[in-house]
């Protein structure tokens, strides 16, 4: 099936969105901050019923993805309990059984993978959706990635006794998934790398060294995403990036950027004149849904420094925590206002 190319200010999510609630318990999801080590006792539906059930779930992601009018697509990352830990755990050297304890970038300590053997890749976790989604539509699929630098921050290392040596042996794991996912059909694959926010002296240390590792020799788009945290736990956010300019020099193409909630001012991406920008819209943590016409105005305040052909519309980050018609009003909100601003410099 030939896929459709992205057209001007293109619109999509960012990873993420909301599962439904016969699938995962909410409530306890909304309760804690994200799993790090996995959290079976949040699924509803049981193991024996649980791929039809992640199947289901996922092209009704799909579904109200193409009927909001979006670009690209995602799977809504239905089959995670976090961004971050159905990969992190999937790996050799990870102790499952006796897990570490680190601290959240909210100052609290959780449990964390504790590394005691060579991290290596055994198995693909995400090249099977790609045939499912590109089988139900021709936009192009987006498939999310916990970056090497994250996946280093959220780990007790047992055995490496050097950050950054963790953190290259992530990476290896990364690229190998990233090629397979290209090489699976994927059209785009994002690298999520919060951390690089939350630990910045540590960032300008390995992480960029890191997440080129994990990009090279790929040659289809890529993206690295990058937030102060997921709207439902963190309130009050800064209005700039303690690690941003330095991304400029990483091998991903685009940088998705949390920019609606902490009401960032765009001036501050001139740093990063090199890349193609995903720019946060969508405020997650206000559960009300956006106007259209606040959407266009926050585009229009981005097109002050960015230009239409290096601007992305996307959500602030992933949309996992929000009731599904909430999430659903700001995605169509999100696209209509996109449709605004795209009249008004008419690109159609």
């Amino acid at each position: 099936m030939a896929v459709d190319p992205l057209p001007p200010l293109a619109a999509g999510l960012v990873g993420s969105y909301a599962q439904p609630d016969w699938l995962i318990d909410k409530a306890r999801l909304g309760e804690r901050l994200p799993p790090r080590v996995r959290a079976l006792e949040l699924w509803r539906v049981p193991p024996e019923h649980q791929d039809e059930a992640f199947r289901d779930a996922t092209l009704m992601a799909v579904n109200d993805q193409l009927r909001a009018g979006v670009d690209f697509v995602t799977d809504g990352e239905i089959r995670r309990e976090s961004y971050s830990n159905r990969f992190a755990t999937s790996l050799s050297g990870v102790d499952l059984e006796r897990h570490g304890e680190a601290i959240d970038r909210t100052g609290k300590a959780v449990p964390v993978p504790r590394i005691t053997g060579p991290i290596q890749r055994q198995r693909s976790m995400e090249t099977d959706y790609v045939a499912l989604l590109k089988a139900y539509t021709d936009k192009p699929v987006k498939v999310t990635l916990p970056g090497p630098f994250t996946m280093t921050q959220q780990a007790q290392d047992d055995y490496y006794g050097d950050e950054m040596a963790l953190a290259l042996a992530y990476a290896q794991a990364v690229n190998e998934e990233v090629k397979a996912l290209f090489a699976a059909g994927a059209d785009i694959v994002q690298l999520d790398e919060p951390y690089v926010q939350a630990r910045p002296e540590a960032a300008r240390r390995f992480a960029v060294a890191a997440i080129n590792r994990a990009l090279a020799d790929v040659t289809g788009p890529t993206v690295l995403h990058v937030c102060f945290g997921y709207g439902r736990h963190v309130d009050n956010k800064p209005d700039g990036y303690a690690f941003l300019e330095e991304l400029n020099d990483c091998a991903a193409a685009q940088l998705s950027l949390e920019c609606a909630q902490p009401r960032l001012d765009p001036k501050v991406l001139a740093v990063v004149p090199d890349k193609i920008i995903q720019y946060g819209v969508i405020d997650l943590r206000d559960t009300t849904v956006e106007t259209p016409e606040v959407v266009a105005d926050r585009l229009r305040a981005a097109l002050t420094v960015i230009p239409p052909e290096r601007l992305i519309v996307a959500p602030d980050c992933g949309m996992k925590y929000l009731a599904r018609d909430v999430a659903y009003g700001k995605l169509v909100s999100m696209v209509r206002g996109r449709d605004i601003v795209r009249q008004e410099l008419g690109l159609g």
